[in-house]
């Protein structure tokens, strides 16, 4: 109640409008998070470039973009922690900032060392915000619409696809490749200054140690994970020791902080005991499987069509407009059911969509038609867009206000997690499939080979949404919820 008895207004207003006050905040952090979107998306085109421009083979490009994800992956645990220690509203800004500097440090990067260390930086502010954003946008939602705040979350999500690809094209048709990331520059400043005049002034939480076994466990076991399977490429498999000991060393480190984390509890860096809520546990399996079957496409997709069909990087660019179309066309549709009828019926049919559209690709030949590929990608584009709306808002049902940084946290974790496996498994196979091809025809095949693994990682998706909610309670939980002319407590 205010001072004067009256009821303070929510930040959703009835069951199907959500407050400007909430979009507001929304689209102040959209603008700081399509920089890391975009960035990530525009370097889906830019692999076979940088390859030439560089003087390197696609193995040791490909880090460029797994070390970026690796980043953005190690850094998600430890967000909840810095938000308690330092405020929302501070931890965004330097995360943009941070981001920033790793813009610029790619920009002038003088090898590919240095670029795919620079890159690391880059993910660390990246993975930060990424996370942030979706903390602070549904702690101030209060846990209310979430399939509409799910819709406006995923908007740099949605647009990447369309637009990132094909600025990609773009600069490296016109101008250096250097450009791609000094075009992360304006969306940090203008991030930034929205920030500092939108978001609200939040204190930083009651001091919390900081785990620090759990950060010399979680991070770790997840790079020596990825960099194990990374090693793949060239090697004879699981039996070389560059393979088989990065592997070990990870599981080893990731069992050792399951082990942690259960005696430490809610003070671990990630609260495994979180995994009790059946949603959160689904949903992360599910975002993995999910994350590996959208960037790992991301990598052959673009390959395909400049290694195989002769396109050029702004052509294979234009090409992939379709799936981010269909992306963004059922962004908001999937929100407005998932808020009626439950994550599980639309994620079971988006899934089940993007599958049916993928399978095609498992037959291409050097010759299969454009428009014929184009149309199925505008139709995977809508059944990707729908399943990552309900599987990542599933996350969130059931968790308390206090739990939903280390479950935003988990989500995103997962997803990155999966990308970087993704990218890395269908690079392998893919180098491995084509391997002696002397025909484009015979490169077509390797491709196909690598498109049915994508394929699989859908369909080994869709029976795990029978694990997510259904229909939810029409009569949900009050809450405290604060006034939308007053600073959000973030």
């Amino acid at each position: 109640m205010n001072a004067d008895g009256a009821k303070p207004p929510s930040l959703l207003t009835g069951p199907d409008r959500v407050d400007p006050a909430l979009r507001r905040l929304t689209y102040t952090l959209i603008i700081g998070a399509l920089a890391v979107i975009f960035d990530t998306t525009i370097m889906s085109v830019a692999i076979d470039s940088l390859s030439g421009q560089l003087h390197a083979p696609i193995s040791t490009i490909q880090w460029v973009s797994t070390a970026y994800l690796l980043a953005l992956a190690t850094v998600m645990p430890a967000v909840g922690w810095l938000q308690a220690a330092l405020g929302g509203r501070r931890l965004w800004i330097a995360a943009l900032g941070l981001f920033f500097i790793g813009s610029l440090l790619c920009a002038s990067a003088w090898s590919v060392a240095g670029l795919i260390v620079f890159r690391v930086i880059q993910g660390l502010g990246g993975g930060i915000m990424m996370v942030l954003m979706t903390t602070l946008v549904m702690q101030a939602a209060k846990g209310r619409n979430i399939g509409k705040v799910m819709s406006l979350i995923t908007v740099p999500t949605a647009l990447g696809p369309v637009i990132g690809p094909v600025l990609g094209g773009i600069i490296l048709h016109l101008g250096d490749w250097r450009w791609i990331f000094l075009f992360n520059v304006p969306f940090c400043v203008v991030g930034a200054w929205l920030a500092a005049r939108n978001l609200p002034e939040d204190q930083p939480a009651p001091r919390r140690h900081l785990d620090v076994v759990g950060m010399l466990l979680l991070p770790p076991g997840i790079a020596a994970a990825i960099y194990g399977l990374t090693q793949l490429s060239g090697s004879d498999g699981f039996t070389t020791p560059e393979v088989w000991l990065p592997l070990i060393a990870g599981l080893a480190l990731l069992l050792g902080y399951l082990a942690w984390a259960l005696r430490r509890g809610p003070d671990a860096l990630i609260n495994i005991r979180l995994f009790r809520h059946r949603a959160l546990a689904s949903s992360s399996v599910l975002v993995f499987l999910s994350g590996a079957a959208l960037y790992g496409t991301m990598l052959l997709l673009p390959l395909y069509w400049q290694q195989v069909r002769g396109e050029s990087a702004l052509d294979a660019a234009l090409l992939l407009i379709p799936q981010g179309l269909g992306t963004l066309i059922s962004r908001s549709l999937a929100g407005r059911y998932m808020d009626r009828f439950g994550a599980r019926p639309v994620a079971v049919l988006a899934l089940a969509i993007t599958c049916a559209a993928t399978v095609p690709f498992g037959f291409v030949t050097a010759s299969t038609s454009n428009i014929m590929l184009m149309a199925v990608l505008f139709v995977r584009g809508i059944g990707l867009g729908a399943a990552m709306i309900a599987i990542m808002g599933a996350a969130f049902i059931g968790l308390e206000p206090d739990e939903i940084p280390q479950g935003s946290g988990i989500g995103r974790m997962a997803q990155q997690i999966g990308g970087s496996a993704g990218t890395a498994l269908l690079a392998v196979i893919l180098q491995r499939t084509s391997a002696g091809a002397r025909t484009s025809a015979d490169l077509a095949a390797g491709f196909g080979n690598a498109f049915w693994w994508a394929a699989a990682f859908t369909t080994a998706a869709i029976p795990l949404c029978l694990l997510l909610p259904g229909k939810p309670n029409p009569e949900p939980r009050a809450q405290n919820v604060p006034s939308s002319e007053e600073p959000t407590d973030v």
